[in-house]
């Protein structure tokens, strides 16, 4: 009888935690019909079709990244008055911020560790978020992760690309993978970084 009461448990439980796995895959995007890979398609779900070199009359040293928050886009400044202009995810409302910082730090594939203070967030609406979830393919930082300073807060990629454009995120910056691998490369640690 202990036996069977034990395995009743241990089901009950193991059901449990597949339910709050599977519910904090949707959403965060752990997991997605849309490929990771940075190939076919790089439209977003808000109308983004991709990276664009657009004039740019503004007096930043070329290298500096400058993040329009209710643009949504992130320039890339180059010389000669030009700068790539990339679609991103933004934080939504009540987590968006401003400021100035530099790049501190760069990783490929990184892990993920959300603060206390998102997975306390999440926890009041029944989400388990993990304490650190390991870099890969579904992982929510996606292929690249450039860090702001001491912040919390990275420009990184995503592995949902319907969120490009979008108002989603406590306050990172998301782009795509593909476009995060091809800005990962161009930056370096130093790099001055403007959240407008």
């Amino acid at each position: 009888m202990q036996f069977k009461t034990l395995a009743t448990f241990g089901a009950a439980a193991a059901l449990l935690v597949s339910v709050a796995t599977a519910e904090a895959q949707t959403r965060y995007n752990f997991t997605s019909s849309v490929s990771n890979s940075g190939g076919g398609s790089s439209f977003g779900g808000y109308g983004y079709r991709g990276k664009t070199t657009v004039s740019f009359s503004r007096k930043l040293k070329p290298g500096t990244i400058l993040i329009k928050t209710a643009e949504r886009r992130l320039y890339y400044v180059l010389p000669g008055g030009k700068a790539i202009k990339y679609g991103v995810g933004v934080g939504r409302p009540g987590f968006t911020w401003k400021g100035t910082n530099r790049i501190s730090r760069k990783a490929e594939w990184p892990s993920w560790t959300p603060p206390a203070s998102m997975r306390a967030r999440e926890r009041k609406k029944g989400v388990i978020l993990p304490v650190t979830m390991k870099g890969g393919i579904n992982n929510p930082l996606g292929a690249r992760a450039l860090y702001l300073g001491s912040t919390i807060y990275r420009i990184h990629g995503t592995n949902a690309k319907r969120t490009i454009g979008g108002a989603v995120s406590s306050g990172c910056i998301r782009m795509l993978n593909s476009e995060v691998k091809e800005l990962y490369a161009k930056v370096r640690v130093g790099t001055r970084v403007i959240v407008e």
